[in-house]
């Protein structure tokens, strides 16, 4: 391209014009039109001015600068009821599903749903975005995506003669990435500073993303031609991985009987608002841990990693995550202290998609799954006078 043409930018069917010199020389030069599919992201067409930048972020300070509000149980109840009950209405037969994406949205983690065309994995990430009055935006990752259709670009004004960045659609509450596995490596990485650390960093600025912020990406496991494998390094980012599977009989005739003229995803609303979500973030962070719930959460990070079974075992923010994971679920059944029991129902969901097999083990049909719950099963949990779970509350 000569040093003269003119480069264009599509945003959302919006095109900027910008000299080719100039943003040549910030390695912005594009040969081509490219359009970005996004459904309501934040700032869209206009210069990113308005959120944090260079570390004074949101995330200290909660929701536009305010400190969320933790819930009382019955608001919490209420909420999260609401929220379910929305999502169960598209969603037939998956109410597990349902509760464990809610869970991890409360959780402050990521989303990975894995499973073979066709079981609702795009259908349960659109729901649970629509439950909540919050900005959403979705992807769709093809082979020829681009990082900075990701995290955005920026464009050369030439009025003001400035560069001003537009943001791309991970500005968002929630970021639905269908499909991640058909983008190149180089794309999928974009979403690794975001997803860790809540932040995006371009031409040397970083640009703080808003609370609630979740990633749900959804990829098929079994036709992976022409795919890209999610290194280990994006898979160790995401909190739970679903695997939705086929309903049930009674839960399929319910689906053609109610799917079969229109969408029941047409008819749903906002249930609760960002503010709300950031509530219950709050509430959740509130929820007791013992010291016997943090070793026994330690000890089975240390089993995989020592069993002869695995060639890689749970990473140290993997059991951070399950602790979490498990604050979540002690909070959506109406406690505000864990449970062994809560660490053991979310570990098979957190861990099984960060382990790998050994060759022997995987060679003789062994499955993550199932080597987990052999490990859950071998490690004893100390057993405590009832209530010793919340009586610690104070000296930890």
């Amino acid at each position: 391209m000569s040093g003269t043409a003119k480069v264009w930018v599509v945003w959302n069917g919006q095109a900027a014009s910008t000299g080719g010199a100039a943003a040549k020389a910030e390695g912005h030069s594009m040969e081509s039109k490219r359009q970005v599919t996004v459904e309501s992201s934040p700032l869209q067409g206009e210069a990113y001015s308005s959120l944090p930048r260079d570390g004074a972020g949101l995330n200290g300070a909660g929701l536009n600068g305010h400190r969320p509000q933790v819930l009382d149980q019955d608001r919490f109840h209420d909420a999260s009821e609401r929220i379910l009950g929305s999502i169960n209405k598209v969603i037939d037969g998956k109410a597990d599903a349902a509760k464990l994406a809610l869970t991890v949205l409360l959780a402050q983690g990521h989303l990975l749903l894995e499973d073979v065309p066709g079981v609702g994995k795009t259908l349960l990430a659109k729901t649970l975005a629509r439950t909540v009055d919050c900005t959403v935006s979705r992807i769709q990752f093809t082979p020829d995506l681009l990082p900075s259709d990701v995290t955005g670009v920026s464009i050369y004004n030439q009025s003001s003669r400035q560069f001003e960045f537009r943001p791309g659609a991970v500005f968002a509450n929630i970021v639905i990435g269908d499909e991640i596995n058909r983008a190149s490596a180089k794309t999928q990485s974009a979403l690794l500073e975001c997803m860790e650390e809540h932040q995006v960093t371009v031409d040397g600025h970083s640009y703080q993303l808003g609370l609630p912020f979740m990633v749900v990406a959804t990829q098929n496991p079994i036709e992976m031609e022409g795919t890209y494998p999610l290194p280990e390094a994006q898979r160790d980012r995401f909190m739970a991985r679903i695997s939705m599977g086929y309903p049930d009989k009674e839960a399929e005739i319910e689906m053609l009987e109610t799917h079969q003229a229109t969408s029941p995803l047409a008819q749903v609303t906002p249930v609760v608002t960002a503010s709300d979500v950031a509530a219950m973030i709050a509430t959740v962070q509130q929820v007791h841990v013992s010291t016997a719930i943090k070793e026994y959460t330690v000890a089975i990070g240390r089993a995989t990693r020592d069993s002869a079974r695995l060639r890689l075992g749970a990473s140290p923010r993997s059991l951070l995550q399950l602790l979490r994971a498990a604050k979540a679920t002690a909070a959506l059944d109406g406690r505000d202290f864990v449970l062994p029991d809560d660490v053991v129902d979310v570990a098979e969901s957190v861990l099984a998609h960060r382990i790998i097999l050994d060759r022997k083990a995987a060679s003789s049909g062994d499955t993550p799954q199932s080597v987990l719950r052999g490990i859950l099963a071998s490690l004893p949990v100390a057993q405590d006078p009832p209530g010793a779970w919340r009586r610690d509350r104070h000296t930890v």
